[in-house]
């Protein structure tokens, strides 16, 4: 099963991965993590009271960072959204910043614990003598993994400016000295990854 998830009895998932692919991945998922943010006073009044974030308020406009601003979206952006009058388009950014305002704390927390979820099975394998661990997930493990993959292939093809596919072929051809081949990469073998896990976990 190396590259790619299998089904596993128990209706969980499994892959092989090699030490450098652990390492990568666990990089990615804490850098995601230090991107989202600890939350509302940081970790450490989190889990003295975990309701204290369910009880503030949310920022009301969208991230400056153009990644957080993909991974945590107006609620009316979209196709269309930028027509009509003048007094439209301030009725919409009212009702997204209403809507993010009691929103956006609980979709960073998700984020944060499907990243959380990587770290700590990834913490937990033990590669054998050739340098690969197998990594088993059950059904909520697979589920906080697909929400971390989709996060950081959201972020590295904002990072790489991938609007669409035509986007992603060009990249594809990128010559191996392009300072975005690496990048390029990872985010091609993350959505295989992603991709035979949702495969994987449907019924």
């Amino acid at each position: 099963m190396p590259g790619h998830f299998e089904p596993i009895p128990g209706g969980g998932a499994a892959v092989a991965l090699d030490e450098v692919e652990i390492s990568i991945i666990r990089s990615l998922a804490v850098q995601l993590l230090e991107l989202v943010g600890p939350g509302p006073g940081g970790d450490a009044d989190a889990s003295a009271d975990p309701l204290a974030e369910l009880f503030t308020d949310g920022p009301t406009e969208p991230p400056a960072d153009p990644v957080l601003r993909r991974l945590l979206p107006d609620a009316y952006e979209g196709p269309g959204a930028s027509s009509g009058s003048a007094q439209e388009a301030a009725e919409r950014t009212a009702r997204s910043s209403e809507f993010r305002r009691f929103t956006e704390n609980d979709l960073r927390a998700r984020k944060r614990e499907d990243a959380l979820a990587v770290v700590r099975t990834l913490d937990g394998l033990r590669p054998d003598g050739d340098g690969t661990a197998e990594l088993r997930l059950t059904a909520e493990d697979g589920r906080r993994w697909l929400g971390a993959l989709n996060d950081l292939r959201l972020a590295i093809g904002t990072r790489l400016e991938i609007s669409d596919e035509d986007d992603a072929d060009l990249l594809y051809r990128l010559p191996d000295t392009d300072p975005r081949k690496p990048m390029v990469m990872a985010y091609l073998w993350l959505g295989g990854l992603q991709e035979t896990l949702v495969t994987t976990l449907m019924p």
